[in-house]
C-alpha cells in the first residue's frame, strides 16, 4: 500500500516552504496502512479565542491524506488531488500538540478515501475527518 521504505524526514522535506512548514505540521510516522503527523497547537494555529482552529486541523487533515495518495499513484502517469473534505470537530485543544493519523480506506483507480483522526497528547479525540482524493491522467 504506503511503500514503507519513505521516511518521515523525506515527507517533511517535500513539505518544506509549502503551507505545513507554516503551519509547522510535522510527518513523524509512515506505515504500511497509515500516516501520522503531528501540529502544535499555537498562535499560528489558534483561534483569537486560544483554541485549535477548525481550518487548521483540516489543513492537517488533508496534508496527511494528499501525501498519502502522492505515495502511493504512479508520480509519472497520475496526479492525485483533493476533491472533498468533510471535518467534524468533536473536541477541544488549547495547547501543545495534535496529533493526525491518516489510514486509507479506498483505493480505486480514480478515487482514493481517507479517514483521519485527529488527537491531543492525551488522546483525546479533536476532530474526525473524511478526505476524498481525484486521481487523474498526468498532462504530458
Amino acid at each position: 500500500m504506503i511503500p514503507t521504505e519513505i521516511e518521515p524526514e523525506h515527507l517533511n522535506i517535500i513539505a518544506k516552504d509549502t503551507l505545513l512548514s507554516h503551519l509547522e505540521i510535522e510527518f513523524t510516522e509512515v506505515a504500511e496502512n497509515y500516516i501520522i503527523a503531528k501540529m502544535p497547537v499555537n498562535q499560528n494555529t489558534s483561534q483569537p479565542m486560544g483554541i485549535l482552529h477548525g481550518g487548521a486541523s483540516v489543513a492537517l487533515a488533508e496534508s496527511i491524506g494528499s501525501i498519502g495518495s502522492y505515495l502511493i499513484v504512479e508520480k509519472d502517469k497520475k496526479v492525485s488531488l483533493g476533491l472533498e473534505i468533510n471535518a467534524n470537530h468533536v473536541g477541544s485543544a488549547y495547547e501543545g500538540y495534535v496529533y493526525g493519523k491518516g489510514e486509507i480506506i479506498h483505493k480505486g483507480k480514480s478515487t482514493h478515501i481517507w479517514s483521519i483522526e485527529i488527537r491531543d497528547e492525551k488522546n483525546k479525540l479533536i476532530s474526525i475527518c473524511r478526505l476524498t482524493i481525484i486521481i487523474i491522467n498526468r498532462k504530458t
